[in-house]
């Protein structure tokens, strides 16, 4: 089964950066799409950032200029790095394939405060 594993979320100050990281196992990393996903408070999960087929990188309008995504294929971890962060990013924070596998990992949460 696959396993996804994120980590690297906390409490920032609004304007401050974090760098996610999601650990992955059981699938070929770069073989299907794949990306970030966050579900806010009352929210539903929506799609944040992801490789497409051809590798090329996508980007919800709410965090294009601020967010990058990347890959390192030899450890399967895919990265989100987050920089001016707003308390509108407030969130639990996942990656998975997409479209999504059927299931999810444990997330990690990102509070911004302002």
């Amino acid at each position: 089964q696959v396993q996804l594993v994120e980590s690297g979320g906390g409490l920032v100050q609004s304007g401050r950066s974090l760098r996610l990281s999601c650990a992955t196992s059981g699938m070929p990393f770069t073989l299907y799409p794949i990306g970030w996903h966050r579900q806010a408070p009352g929210a539903e999960r929506a799609l944040v950032s992801q490789f497409s087929y051809r590798d090329n990188t996508i980007y919800a309008d709410a965090v294009k200029g601020r967010f990058t995504i990347s890959r390192d294929t030899a450890k399967n971890t895919l990265f989100l790095q987050m920089n001016s962060l707003k308390p509108e990013d407030t969130a639990v924070y996942y990656c998975n394939r997409v479209p999504d596998l059927g299931y999810w990992g444990q997330g990690t949460q990102v509070t911004v405060s302002s």
